[in-house]
């Protein structure tokens, strides 16, 4: 068995996973995203990674679980294993204030923050993206992926996404 200098900690495993991009949004970690839930590594430097997805149907799950295996595998470990769950789940709220920058910057409208009730509201009059105006409407709470809508500012004159708010 091969021998490891240093046990790698959890810190440097999130930190490498930085690294790997949403593939629909590549302006935002999995890390901030908050679908990372766990990260456990053994004595002998296998590292263990829990992600829970932002939908159930999500397609770029088996996309995201190779890149973390890939990512981790670059670093000082013995192996790796990626395990999707539903033991956590996912909500807005685990998304970063970096996460949520991230989404904007992607031209996406972040979710609200919210008490654990998520309400037909918080759909409506969002902050446009490009403008920063709430003088905004939903077009419809179906975009091209399940995890946005589809909105449309009268002030900028822009059609803009958000990224539905999920308790």
């Amino acid at each position: 068995m091969e021998s490891f200098r240093t046990m790698l900690s959890k810190a440097e495993v999130l930190d490498a996973l930085q690294d790997v991009k949403d593939p629909e949004i590549p302006t935002i970690s999995i890390v901030d995203l908050g679908i990372v839930t766990d990260v456990s590594v053994s004595e002998e430097n296998f590292v263990l990674v829990k992600l829970t997805p932002t939908f159930s149907g999500c397609p770029a799950l088996k996309i995201m679980e190779t890149l973390v295996k890939e990512r981790i595998e670059k670093l000082n470990v013995s192996g790796v294993s990626v395990e999707t769950n539903f033991d956590v789940q996912w909500n807005t709220n685990m998304i970063t204030d970096k996460g949520l920058a991230a989404l904007n910057k992607h031209g996406l409208a972040p979710p609200e923050r919210h008490s654990g009730l998520v309400q037909i509201e918080m759909l409506h009059k969002v902050k446009c993206p490009l403008c920063g105006s709430r003088n905004t409407e939903m077009k419809t709470p179906f975009g091209p992926t399940l995890c946005r809508s589809i909105h449309y500012c009268n002030d900028c004159l822009n059609a803009f996404e958000q990224f539905k708010p999920v308790s």
